[in-house]
């Protein structure tokens, strides 16, 4: 019998708590309808015997307490809500139950910006983690010895597991149950929660938004040069003498405050431009590729594939249903 233990943190979504205990149970009813025994015994660790969410507008009642010294195989932390420092401090006193937990040979997975509270005992220094695409610069800023891996929807080391964005850790829950049983169970269990099994990117949700909170006003104003002028191609060296520093100096410089390469960010900023227009225009693949200063259509396809893991087309048809196929 593996114990699988949900904390049920304060400020954290209701429906990260939820999920989880839903799927282990359903997998022990298909085990059981199987002729095989339940695997799952499935528990909600909180700091009290009630646990108040969204202002009082849910209450969950836990089964065990971070007092109680019974060991644990799995840990569940679930998305936290709000601002991001605040929810670690409220939940400071989980940090040493988990950390006790993973020194007893537990495995912890995140879900989503779950990662904070995760990240907040010290057990991701210097390893892999995934977190919503949207709170990854933040994640950075707070935990540098922490390496986000853009996009990802699962990352796995050393008994620790940490999942993308919203519903992306659906994906952490099902790689679980298929490590826990095997293949066959999650997809029957993929296929009843209607979840694709196999995603393994968040990229084509995100939304690139430069990192700007930085003191490096110089690189900031380069920033806004490259947003304001995505028509145009330009090199690293033109950009350098905006400042009138040299290229490996300001390459350092820029890769300091903003987590990017300046390539990488003049291709982000473009590519984020050309899946607006893919969104929100009828204009054609080639069209939008000259908008955003690009004249290859290779070179467009394999640096927008690179970034959303989508090829033009297939972005355009997954988000403009009034576009025409092409």
């Amino acid at each position: 019998m593996k114990k699988v233990s949900i904390l049920v943190p304060e400020s954290s979504v209701m429906q990260a708590i939820a999920d989880p205990q839903y799927l282990f149970s359903a997998v022990n009813q298909f085990l059981v309808m199987k002729g095989k025994t339940a695997l799952f015994e499935v528990q909600l660790v909180g700091a009290g015997k009630e646990v108040k969410l969204n202002g009082g507008m849910y209450s969950v009642h836990t089964d065990r307490q971070l007092g109680d010294s019974q060991r644990t195989d799995l840990v569940v932390i679930p998305a936290l809500f709000g601002d991001m420092q605040r929810a670690i401090a409220d939940n400071r006193a989980m940090v040493p139950w988990i950390q006790k937990q993973y020194q007893n040979g537990a495995e912890v997975a995140s879900l989503c910006v779950g990662a904070f509270l995760l990240a907040s005992t010290g057990l991701l220094c210097g390893k892999k983690c995934s977190t919503h695409w949207g709170f990854q610069n933040e994640f950075r800023a707070l935990f540098p010895d922490v390496e986000v891996v853009d996009g990802s929807v699962i990352t796995e080391e050393n008994r620790i597991y940490s999942s993308g964005g919203a519903n992306s850790y659906w994906n952490l829950l099902l790689h679980l149950v298929e490590k826990y049983t095997d293949r066959e169970t999650a997809i029957l269990a993929s296929k009843y929660f209607a979840i694709d099994i196999d995603r393994e990117s968040q990229a084509a949700f995100a939304m690139f938004k430069g990192q700007k909170s930085h003191a490096d006003s110089e690189v900031r104003k380069v920033q806004e040069y490259i947003e304001q002028n995505i028509q145009d191609r330009m090199s690293v060296d033109d950009l350098a003498g905006m400042i009138a520093v040299g290229r490996r100096s300001f390459e350092r410089r820029f890769k300091q405050a903003t987590n990017n390469s300046v390539l990488e960010y003049i291709q982000r900023i473009k590519i984020e431009s050309a899946k607006r227009s893919f969104e929100n225009s009828r204009k054609n693949i080639n069209e939008v590729m000259f908008d955003v200063g690009y004249t290859d259509t290779k070179a467009f396809r394999s640096v927008f594939k690179k970034i959303t893991g989508l090829t033009p087309i297939e972005y355009r048809n997954k988000y403009n249903k009034q576009a025409p196929a092409q």
